[in-house]
């Protein structure tokens, strides 16, 4: 398979762009309907909807990009070894969305030998399209972001999540939400990790940080904050990698101190 030259990776971003925008307006017109909630796992819950989109997207690459291979979140993957992967997730942000609160995303990566060169995030709700090409910026329904320059942790605000196997282990990020609710002006919760990537990349977060995530929850989003300035690395300030377990991104600004107060332990005195 040849390798993509940059004018076509721009055609091919059009598309994605094009075909997240269609595929999240049809969900979002339907939010309103009722929800056939299923479970993963003890609150990893999956709707119709979550199908209904996948099913669209992935249909949709399929035609348009047959060599190409497929990781979605609901249980597709696909020629997964090929030198060119979308990594899809759906609905990002499903329990908001069952619960009827309006914050959720749809994301779409491409990978190229493992290195992802595009990516996508659209919240339908608020018809914010965040996008990105590798090495040309990051944008905002057209408007190039940037992260924001705040210096110090303790006037930050920051984002966060929770993994689903909260209930069960001891590694729930509880330990780092408390040290960091005493450093930062303020930390959130929204519940939808590609949401808090864009939001960090356009300044209206300082840092972000989680753990056990699955790659299509990070593919875009990571890209989209590197391009917009930021920083993006594990705990140990190693190379960020999406099929990892940590994500820790910044502004770059606030990246040490960060680190820092992720390498304590729970109950740790400031």
């Amino acid at each position: 398979m040849h390798k993509v030259r940059k004018r076509e990776l721009k055609d091919i971003l059009m598309h994605t762009i094009s075909l997240t925008r269609r595929v999240g307006d049809v969900i979002c017109r339907s939010a309103h309907k009722k929800k056939r909630i299923s479970y993963k796992g003890a609150i990893d819950l999956v709707t119709q909807f979550d199908r209904t989109s996948q099913d669209m997207i992935v249909s949709a690459l399929v035609r348009r990009y047959p060599t190409h291979g497929i990781l979605s979140e609901e249980n597709v993957s696909r020629k997964t070894a090929t030198v060119y992967k979308w990594i899809v997730d759906p609905l990002d942000g499903t329990t908001n969305f069952a619960h009827g609160l309006p914050i959720w995303t749809l994301s779409i990566a491409l990978e190229q030998d493992g290195d992802i060169v595009l990516g996508v995030v659209y919240d339908p709700t608020r018809k914010e399209m965040f996008y990105v090409l590798k090495g040309d910026g990051a944008f905002c329904n057209k408007r190039r972001i940037h992260v924001s320059s705040v210096k110090n942790l303790d006037t930050a605000l920051l984002v966060t999540g929770f993994p689903y196997d909260i209930r069960k282990s001891r590694e729930n990020n509880l330990d780092h939400f408390s040290n960091f609710a005493v450093r930062a002006q303020a930390v959130r919760r929204l519940g939808s990790a590609a949401l808090d990537l864009c939001y960090t990349a356009c300044g209206r977060f300082d840092g972000y940080w989680e753990i056990k995530l699955s790659p299509w929850d990070q593919a875009a989003g990571s890209l989209i904050l590197r391009e917009s300035g930021g920083a993006v690395t594990d705990f140990q300030n190693k190379p960020f990698d999406i099929y990892g377990d940590e994500v820790l991104g910044t502004n770059g600004h606030i990246h040490g101190q960060m680190l820092k107060v992720l390498s304590k332990k729970r109950g740790k005195d400031r």
